[in-house]
């Protein structure tokens, strides 16, 4: 099986739309680093004449004359200069000149652009000059996410207007699991996605060995890649990297409002916001607020979270043990790990809630839509499920349990109490309940569920599911 391009049949479309269009594209692929964007590009790619370049922090001249080997070999022409072109200019105006419809792919742009600013500059002038009247299909991926915005996906950046596509390869969501993992139980593949979340490269660890023995071997162990990956892609993202690990530590150790992380880290105000603000632009990051916030850019109900499975287990479980680990003291780490991993599953089962039900009611093709799903609290009450429908005033409410013990009515009326505080549609609404267990319902439950139409779900399977014909 093809780790890398399970759920990938929406971007390839794109691509291919793009080509069988018979035009000149400029398509920007970006994304965190391994998530799979060359092999995104070399699939699409493959059966289709093409010419792949892995951009590196070398002098501008060494990759023009890289390059200029690369297109040498592939259009036989034997006069192209040995030194290689003398600059960008004159590489399109080649290209061009070849009349072919072709896939050109610059990999790593962003070490590009990186290695010279004047970059994005050139290519925008290639492109206005040679590439938009051909039928050249280039391709600019790249990694560093703050790069390729200042060169080719802001207002400001040269590229900006040149670009006739983009696509934002993120990392796999968990129903993805099930296809890589099919003789995994659910409960195993919860837990690799709670410690390392939907990156195809970090997911592929876990195929050979058990849980608990890949984050020994892969996870904790000196000299392993993942021991260091996340201070090094953080440290090739960031430029000041001291402050952003203070505040990315303390949000993994539950410090989610703002207030909290002045406290733990000792910062201002200002500098906890700016820095949040970059990791929020980096999607390392993101910010919370009730799902029935008007204006939810203005909320004062902020609360923070990382976004990223992988960011939050190494921060919380191997970073703060750095100095055990660096003994290799790692059966030590690891049973502390065993301790408290409980409620890292918990806290993903939550999020993972509403597309493990959106699946279900897809496949079944119930009449059930709404527009927004997330989380909702006040002062007194949290409900770890809340979705809207504004045009049909419907609304839902669902409590994630993930505990050994089955759920019983108490946990359903104490959800229907909450729900009273959620100050949505009052006396013009129709509400849904549903509850997630890891382990079940009670017999009581169960016969309530039937009578009262309330959904249930355990682990990834609907137990019961309503009539909501219309």
């Amino acid at each position: 099986m093809d780790l890398n391009f399970i759920d990938r049949e929406e971007e390839l479309a794109f691509l291919n739309q793009k080509w069988s269009d018979g035009e000149s594209q400029l398509i920007i692929l970006y994304g965190k680093r391994r998530v799979g964007k060359t092999e995104l590009a070399v699939h699409f790619a493959r059966g289709k004449p093409n010419l792949y370049f892995l951009c590196e922090k070398i002098p501008i001249h060494y990759q023009l004359k890289k390059i200029t080997e690369i297109l040498k070999d592939y259009f036989k022409d034997e006069f192209l200069p040995k030194e290689g072109f003398e600059d960008w200019e004159t590489l399109f105006r080649y290209i061009k000149s070849r009349r072919q419809r072709i896939i050109l792919i610059f990999d790593e742009f962003s070490y590009l652009a990186e290695t010279d600013p004047s970059i994005p500059s050139s290519f925008q002038k290639g492109w206005d000059l040679y590439l938009k009247d051909s039928s050249v299909f280039l391709i600019l991926a790249g990694s560093s996410i703050s790069m390729m915005e200042q060169s080719a996906l802001s207002p400001r950046a040269p590229l900006y207007g040149r670009r006739t596509g983009q696509i934002l390869v993120k990392p796999f969501g968990f129903t993805v699991l099930n296809q890589m993992y099919p003789d995994k139980s659910f409960e195993e593949k919860l837990m690799i996605y709670s410690a390392v979340g939907g990156t195809p490269l970090y997911l592929n660890k876990f195929r050979k060995q058990s849980f608990w023995q890949t984050v020994k071997a892969e996870m904790l162990r000196k000299g392993e890649p993942l021991y260091e990956e996340v201070d090094f892609l953080l440290r090739e993202e960031l430029k000041e990297p001291r402050n952003y690990f203070a505040i990315l530590e303390s949000i993994s150790l539950g410090r989610h409002k703002l207030s909290e992380i002045m406290n733990e880290t000792g910062l201002d105000k200002g500098t906890v916001s700016r820095y949040i603000g970059i990791l929020n632009q980096l999607h390392i990051t993101k910010k919370e607020v009730p799902v029935t916030e008007k204006l939810p850019e203005k909320s004062r109900k902020n609360k923070y979270i990382i976004d990223d499975n992988f960011i939050s287990f190494w921060f919380r479980f191997v970073f703060k043990n750095k100095f055990l680990l660096e003994e290799n003291r790692v059966d030590e780490v690891l049973e502390k790990i065993k301790g408290l991993f409980l409620e890292v599953i918990s806290q993903t089962y939550e999020k993972i809630a509403a597309g493990l039900l959106s699946a279900c009611i897809l496949k079944r093709n119930i009449p059930l839509k709404f527009q927004r799903w997330g989380k909702w609290w006040d002062k007194n009450n949290e409900i770890d499920l809340v979705a809207l429908n504004d045009k049909t005033r419907e609304i839902f409410f669902g409590e994630v349990k993930w505990t050994g013990r089955k759920i019983g009515i108490d946990v359903y009326q104490d959800l229907k109490k909450k729900s009273d505080s959620v100050e949505w549609g009052v006396g013009k609404r129709k509400a849904y309940f549903a509850l997630f267990s890891r382990t079940g319902f009670t017999e009581q439950m169960l016969s309530l569920a039937q009578k009262e139409n309330v959904i249930l779900m355990q682990q990834q399977e609907l137990k019961w599911l309503p009539n909501f014909s219309r």
